[in-house]
C-alpha cells in the first residue's frame, strides 16, 4: 500500500506542482489548500492578504472582515482544474460572514476538491503495474473564524479548521511485499491573521494603505496508514501590502504586492543525501529518508523550513512565491483586474498572467477570472474561474420591500 499511496500522491503533486527540468518542489498532504478559490483574488495574480475586504476574505485573511462594510454575505466559487486534459477535477468553495457591529465579525467556509476518477495500482509485480480498482479521491475542509478590531486601524482573527483527505474511498488491496491498508486522513489546523488599514486624505478623496499578514494551516500532520508514516499539511506564511488611490468620486485604482511560502521542510532530498553517504543502495536511501522525514513534528518543521533547503540560502529564497495585482473600480460597482504570479522553476514553475472583471449591483456580486500561463504545463492555463456572492442585508431589505 505504500507504493499505492505514493502513486496517488505523486499524481496530485504532478498536477499541483509543475515539474520541469531539475526540480525540488515541496510536497504536502492536501495540496488543494494552496489553490486560490475565488475569482476576485484569481484576477489579481492569486493574491488577497492585504487587498480590500470582500466576501471571500476567509481564505486569505479573515481579519479583513472586521473592516468590511456589508453586514453579512455569502459567496460560492468554482475553479475547474486541468481542463485541457480532463473534465472531472475541480474545486468548489463556499464562504460566508456576519458582522456583529463595527468591531467584530464571524465567518466560515467550506472547500471541496474532487480529483476525478483515479486508477488504484499495486506495483509489487516487477516490470508492470496492476490496476485493481478505481476510486474518486476527494479532499475537503471546514473552518470558522472570529475577527475583531484591536484599534481603529488594526484587526486580528483566529481561524479553526478541520481537514479531511480520502485518496482511495476505503478500497484496499491485500497484495504482497510492502502492501498495507490505507485509510482517510484528517487533522485540525489554525490560522492567525493580522490586517492594518489606514485611510489617508488626499485632495481627490480618501485613499487607503493596507498591510496584511497570515500564518495559515498551523496544525497536526496527516497519516494515511494509522501513523506508520505522516505527511505535513500546507502550513503557509503570507505577507502583503496594498494601496488604493482615488482619481475622483467614481474612479479608483488599487495596487497590491504579496509574497508567501510554505512552512514545510524540504521533502526527502535533504535526508536522502545524508543517509546516502552511509549506504549506497538507492531504495534504502529513499525508504529511510522517508521515515526520517516522517518523524519531524509539525512545530519543528515550521522552523526547520527556513534553513534546510539543499541549495542553501538561495533555494530558501526561491521557495517564495510572488504576486502583484491591479484593480480598477468605477463607483465601487464595476471592476477590472490584472495580475501576475511568479514561482521559481525548481519549486513548481507556475508563472502566469491573470485577467479579471466583476460587478456589484444591489444585492449581487459576480466575479470572473482568466489565467494565461507564461511557463509550460500550468494546470490553470486558459481556465475561467467564477464567484457569485449575495449581500444578506440587501436580501433581507428586499424581502421586507425596503428596496
Amino acid at each position: 500500500m505504500k507504493k499505492i499511496l505514493l502513486s496517488i500522491t505523486a499524481l496530485v503533486a504532478l498536477t499541483l506542482n509543475t515539474w520541469a527540468y531539475e526540480v525540488n518542489p515541496i510536497i504536502t498532504a492536501m495540496p488543494a489548500l494552496t489553490i486560490a478559490p475565488d475569482a476576485h483574488a484569481a484576477g489579481m495574480g492569486d493574491i488577497g492578504v492585504a487587498t480590500t475586504p470582500d466576501m471571500n476574505s476567509q481564505f486569505w485573511n479573515a481579519a479583513k472582515y472586521a473592516f468590511i462594510e456589508d453586514k453579512g454575505g455569502i459567496s460560492a466559487s468554482y475553479t475547474p482544474w486541468l481542463r485541457k486534459l480532463v473534465n472531472d477535477i475541480d474545486l468548489a468553495y463556499l464562504t460566508g460572514f456576519y458582522r456583529f457591529d463595527d468591531k467584530q465579525a464571524i465567518s466560515a467556509s467550506f472547500s471541496y476538491f474532487s480529483m476525478g476518477e483515479v486508477s488504484l495500482v499495486d506495483a509489487n509485480m516487477v516490470g508492470e503495474e496492476y490496476v485493481y480498482a478505481t476510486a474518486k479521491p476527494n479532499e475537503w475542509s471546514l473552518d470558522v473564524a472570529y475577527s475583531r478590531k484591536l484599534h481603529e486601524y488594526v484587526s486580528m482573527a483566529a481561524t479553526l479548521r478541520f481537514m479531511y483527505s480520502d485518496l482511495n474511498n476505503g478500497i484496499n488491496y491485500s497484495g504482497t511485499g510492502e502492501s498495507k491498508e490505507m485509510y482517510p486522513a484528517w487533522t485540525f489546523a489554525a490560522d492567525v491573521s493580522l490586517y492594518y488599514r489606514q485611510p489617508i486624505e488626499l485632495p481627490m478623496g480618501t485613499s487607503h494603505f493596507a498591510l496584511g499578514f497570515t500564518l495559515s494551516n498551523l496544525g497536526g500532520k496527516m497519516s494515511y496508514d494509522k501513523n506508520v508514516t505522516s505527511n505535513f499539511i500546507p502550513a503557509r506564511m503570507r505577507l502583503g501590502v496594498s494601496y488604493e488611490i482615488p482619481f475622483d468620486n467614481y474612479n479608483r485604482l488599487m495596487a497590491s504586492v504579496e509574497c508567501d511560502r510554505l512552512l514545510v521542510p524540504s521533502t526527502y532530498s535533504t535526508y536522502a543525501s545524508g543517509i546516502g553517504e552511509k549506504k549506497g543502495d538507492d531504495q534504502y536511501r529513499w525508504d529511510n529518508a522517508s521515515e526520517e522525514y516522517s518523524k519531524v513534528s509539525s512545530p519543528k518543521g515550521w522552523f526547520q523550513s527556513f534553513n534546510d533547503a539543499p541549495g542553501g540560502a538561495k533555494e530558501e529564497f526561491d521557495e517564495m512565491r510572488w504576486g502583484v495585482g491591479l484593480e480598477y473600480s468605477y463607483n465601487r460597482q464595476f471592476f477590472g483586474r490584472v495580475g501576475y504570479s511568479h514561482e521559481d522553476k525548481m519549486k513548481g514553475n507556475r508563472r502566469y498572467v491573470t485577467l479579471g472583471a466583476g460587478f456589484k449591483l444591489s444585492i449581487v456580486r459576480f466575479d470572473v477570472a482568466y489565467c494565461i500561463a507564461t511557463a509550460a504545463s500550468n494546470p490553470l492555463d486558459q481556465t475561467m474561474r467564477f464567484s457569485l456572492g449575495f449581500d444578506l442585508a440587501g436580501i433581507k431589505d428586499l424581502v421586507n420591500n425596503k428596496r
